[in-house]
């Protein structure tokens, strides 16, 4: 029985646990570390879940890899010190990737946008022809509203297939962008904390602690100063606001996710502070290259030659336009309150 139990108990133990005998050929022995993760290996803390857990997971990833790997690539092309490699890498990703994604969503809603006069001219004529049809089949107000809303959803979606202008499509840059951004980040603090899947690449650590500048010339610690999270705030406050000022008339929606998105800014102070620097220095850039291709994206000239339609609300005076919004929303307001 005492065999038996202990054959039982060796099947369900992982190898790790026992040595040499459930080791891969080749890789036997009484040192079980060649199975262990990278991040073991170099005695490096594991992500926020523990050992195993999902931060280990998606730190040791395979897009995570890849972003390491342009990261390394853009250093060793450009020669240029770390905190540079990082500013450069940032806006080249900005301007190869997002910048398209974003001209093409702006594209799409200037279409949608476009679509508005047509869909109104069809929903009153069907209001009008489902009355009449209800008034001489009787329809109850239930039936007759179910009716008018079944066949405008059904109107409009081969309105937005007629040009190919889905509002959905202009969600893409947020499912690319996203996903970049954390595989970025994700990569940084492989190099900062020197967990990477080889070891010719643990001195990245070593390269971290001198690849700053200014007052953050160690990019593995963080920066005590706030500077860099107290400006990453700022700017996403700015982007925040520039939207919100594009919009004459919010809906009660969209003043939730406005007011939603401004304590994000805000929180992503704090957290910013609680990175190493390499991480707050990458996502401030990133916001920075965000606001610019904002208000690139707002010069018709630019939307011309990206070949986004001109609209009803777009201004030939976006910037002057935007400064006076701006002035008369933070300072006017202030200055007209009665003492």
């Amino acid at each position: 029985m005492l065999r038996c139990a202990r054959r039982q108990l060796q099947r369900r133990l992982p190898p790790v646990l026992l040595g040499g005998r459930g080791c891969p050929p080749g890789r036997g022995g009484p040192n079980p570390l060649p199975l262990l993760p990278a991040c073991a290996r170099y005695g490096a803390v594991a992500g926020p879940a523990g050992p195993g857990g999902w931060y280990e997971s998606l730190a040791s990833s395979t897009p995570v890899h890849w972003a390491e790997s342009v990261l390394l690539g853009a250093q060793g092309a450009t020669g240029l010190p770390w905190w540079a490699s990082i500013v450069v890498t940032t806006a080249a990703l900005r301007t190869a990737v997002t910048l398209p994604l974003a001209a093409y969503q702006h594209r799409i809603l200037a279409q949608v946008e476009n679509l508005q006069p047509e869909i109104k001219i069809i929903a009153k004529n069907l209001n009008h022809d489902i009355a009449l049809r209800a008034k001489q089949l009787g329809w109850s107000k239930r039936v007759s509203r179910l009716t008018y809303l079944n066949n405008m959803r059904r109107i409009v979606s081969e309105l937005y297939i007629r040009d190919n202008c889905h509002p959905f499509k202009a969600t893409l840059l947020v499912w690319v962008q996203i996903p970049m951004w954390i595989f970025m980040s994700v990569a940084l603090r492989n190099f900062s904390l020197g967990i990477t899947d080889s070891e010719g690449d643990f001195s990245v650590k070593e390269q971290f602690s001198t690849g700053g500048v200014l007052w953050f010339p160690d990019l593995t610690v963080l920066d005590s100063t706030w500077i860099l999270p107290i400006s990453l705030g700022i700017l996403n406050l700015l982007i925040v606001e520039i939207f919100a000022l594009q919009k004459l008339e919010m809906s009660r929606f969209q003043k939730y996710i406005t007011h939603f998105t401004r304590g994000i800014s805000v929180l992503m102070i704090p957290i910013a502070a609680t990175v190493p620097s390499s991480i707050a220095l990458y996502w401030l850039c990133s916001s920075f290259l965000g606001l610019s291709q904002n208000l690139l994206l707002r010069s018709p000239g630019f939307r011309q030659l990206c070949r986004i339609p001109q609209t009803r609300s777009q201004s030939d005076t976006p910037y002057k336009d935007l400064f006076a919004a701006f002035y008369a929303k933070f300072f006017f307001k202030k200055r007209s309150r009665p003492q």
